[in-house]
């Protein structure tokens, strides 16, 4: 997963990054893999602390993208004091990167991960992958998704939990219900 996240914060370090001044072309890069590792780091670290509904949240609507969201904003202000640190960068640009980097890429990871349609990013690998594959850290996110999945719009069946059954009924919905996931399937 770190390398598609690497290649998102690419996408979008552009601007944050590439064509800002208060940070030296030199470290371009550098920063660039700083906040891809982060994003990771800050989330494992959410997973070790337990923080679980937060996390949960990320997947409701859009607001993964949401500068005020409490994951988008604890990352924004750690990728923020590493750039101080690491890079020099004073408080007002390190801020400023961060806070242009951090909810754009969340929001691209997260909208990616709930995309039917879209297998670069799947919500199982990103949760092993913030859990470091421990099945009861990744057994308390998943908990939360579904204990918050059906505020969440999550619970596309309406059976009270968040699990397979929603996701075919998603995607059985999005192809027009099952006469039209069937003629997906076999091509008619």
């Amino acid at each position: 997963m770190f390398e598609q996240l690497t290649d998102l914060v690419k996408q979008f370090g552009g601007d944050a990054v590439v064509n800002n001044t208060a940070v030296p072309n030199e470290h371009n890069e550098a920063v660039m893999s700083e906040a891809s590792s982060s994003i990771l780091d800050g989330l494992k670290e959410m997973v070790a602390n337990g923080n679980t509904a937060d996390l949960a949240g990320l997947f409701q609507g859009d607001n993964a993208s949401d500068a005020s969201n409490p994951v988008v904003k604890q990352l924004t202000d750690k990728l923020s004091g590493s750039l101080g640190e690491k890079f020099g960068l004073d408080s007002d640009a390190a801020s400023g990167v961060a806070g242009s980097l951090i909810p754009k890429v969340l929001g691209s990871l997260i909208g990616k991960a709930k995309d039917p349609n879209d297998s670069s990013f799947q919500i199982s690998d990103v949760i092993s992958a913030i859990s470091g594959g421990d099945s009861q850290a990744s057994g308390g996110i998943m908990d939360a998704i579904s204990k918050y999945g059906g505020q969440l719009g999550l619970d596309q069946d309406g059976d009270g939990q968040v699990g397979i059954s929603d996701a075919v009924a998603a995607v059985t919905k999005k192809s027009g219900g099952l006469g039209g996931l069937l003629g997906k399937l076999f091509g008619r």
